[in-house]
């Protein structure tokens, strides 16, 4: 763990098991990804950006669990599923989801398959 993403989580040190486990099987599965901290986000990349996670608030807070974090990533079509928070068409043909976690165990294969849909989805892109 780097010391970017250590100061990301700082002053949210309860969402970093959540983050720990993201990237854990992100890594494992397309050991080629790039991982990259900045003040909003961490980026998940191939050749592209593929997913992201945040603290970006996506529901009201009373809604929200204590410890969360928000995944991010984008697809070519829209997925209506109950834990995807929010979707928005972000250009012609391209979906971008955003899922609230709010334990390491939501990072589950459902997710996972979204998350590997976006990264196929990705390195498909010019």
């Amino acid at each position: 763990m780097t010391d970017d993403i250590l100061l990301f989580f700082d002053g949210h040190r309860a969402a970093l098991a959540i983050y720990e486990r993201l990237e854990k099987e992100i890594l494992r599965a397309w050991p080629d990804t790039k991982v990259e901290a900045r003040k909003t986000q961490i980026s998940f990349k191939n050749r592209h950006l593929f997913a992201c996670a945040s603290f970006l608030p996506v529901r009201r807070k009373a809604d929200r669990p204590e410890a969360f974090l928000t995944v991010t990533f984008g697809l070519g079509r829209p997925v209506n599923d109950g834990r995807i928070a929010v979707t928005t068409e972000a250009a012609p043909g391209r979906w971008t989801h955003h899922v609230l976690v709010g334990s390491p165990e939501e990072i589950d294969g459902e997710l996972l398959a979204w998350i590997g849909e976006a990264y196929r989805f990705s390195e498909g892109k010019r």
